[in-house]
């Protein structure tokens, strides 16, 4: 987290960092550019072939690979019974049978047939997901295994692959200090590649962090209930009220991503840090015990008033973290949500 006593040091993309695609320059693959206060807002189809480099593919690819199999042998039947879909939808009218509910009678098919007919209904299982990735520069941070931003690509690509196995739409919006880059929810295979291959290749403008208005934005462009995952450090202020109107309309996740170094700083002496969304650069002597007593208490402050909001407005936190995977995590999340239906 970013204090007010302490910045975090940017840890530097590696050389082999995927590029922006060159198809951000080509017109014919924007939709449309709606200018914000803060900069602008890229909204892209789902389809179509732009010119992609080599290692952005090699990457996507690897990834589908890689979720692939925990989609399948893990994780279709735990997302199916714990996401429902959005209510009934009607399939038919059928003659009455011995045991039919009386309430389920259509009485004007009745009416005009001389005898009793029924109303069939079925649930409407098709669910939209929404993933609200944070981009900012503190998500290009990690002293572990990866950077929290390749962790929550990670994340991201298994929970869009899950949904496009249960024939559900999905879309995403990648923000910053603004919404940097919207993809809308759709269904399948080809779609979803390409959702993985935007968050995994897109450059941002901004460097900051505003969730609020990312919230905001989201709880206008979705006009009928969806689950939303919000795939953030949340490091940001003033996000109760946008977070509390958009739970109030939809089904949403928090994923928290951190770093081992963000709740403990190491003993190494003097050090210069640098936060990596502003830029400021501040030196800290870690040796002194008394400061990193201060660090701990802080963010130890931080993470139980995040949980307590989260807790407040009912919403369910899926804590990851750079040195370890995405498994155990996602499937407690799965396995708790699907107890608290059964009560």
């Amino acid at each position: 987290m970013v204090f007010g006593f302490l910045k975090r040091k940017k840890r530097a993309p590696s050389s082999d960092a995927a590029p922006k695609p060159s198809a951000r320059a080509n017109a014919r693959d924007q939709v449309r550019t709606r200018e914000g206060g803060k900069g602008s807002i890229t909204v892209r189809p789902s389809t179509g072939s732009p010119s992609v480099p080599p290692e952005v593919l090699r990457q996507v690819k690897l990834l589908e690979l890689r979720t692939r199999g925990l989609v399948n042998s893990l994780f279709t039947g735990e997302y199916r019974s714990v996401f429902k879909g959005q209510g009934m939808e009607f399939a038919e009218v059928r003659e009455y049978q011995a045991g039919d509910e009386v309430r389920s009678i259509d009485w004007n098919v009745t009416a005009r047939m001389q005898r009793p007919y029924v109303k069939r209904y079925i649930e409407e299982r098709e669910l939209t997901v929404m993933l609200a990735v944070d981009v900012s520069g503190s998500e290009r941070f990690g002293t572990r295994i990866r950077f929290k931003s390749e962790l929550s690509s990670e994340l991201a690509a298994v929970l869009a692959m899950a949904a496009i196995r249960n024939n559900d739409r999905v879309g995403c919006l990648m923000f910053t200090d603004h919404v940097e880059h919207v993809v809308p929810p759709r269904k399948g295979r080809r779609h979803a590649l390409r959702l993985i291959r935007d968050i995994l290749a897109f450059e941002p403008v901004g460097r900051g962090t505003d969730i609020g208005g990312a919230l905001e934005y989201l709880n206008k462009m979705l006009k009928h209930k969806a689950i939303v995952f919000i795939v953030s450090d949340f490091i940001g202020t003033n996000i109760e009220r946008p977070l509390k109107l958009l739970a109030q309309r939809h089904d949403v996740v928090a994923v928290t991503v951190d770093d081992p170094s963000e709740r403990m700083l190491p003993d190494i002496g003097l050090v210069r840090m640098v936060d990596p969304e502003t830029g400021t650069a501040l030196d800290v002597d870690t040796s002194n015990p008394a400061v990193r007593a201060q660090f701990e208490s802080h963010v130890t402050d931080e993470s139980g008033k995040r949980r307590q909001l989260l807790r407040r407005l009912a919403i369910d936190e899926i804590p990851i973290h750079t040195n370890l995977g995405i498994m155990d995590p996602l499937l407690r999340f799965f396995r708790s949500r699907e107890r608290r239906i059964r009560k």
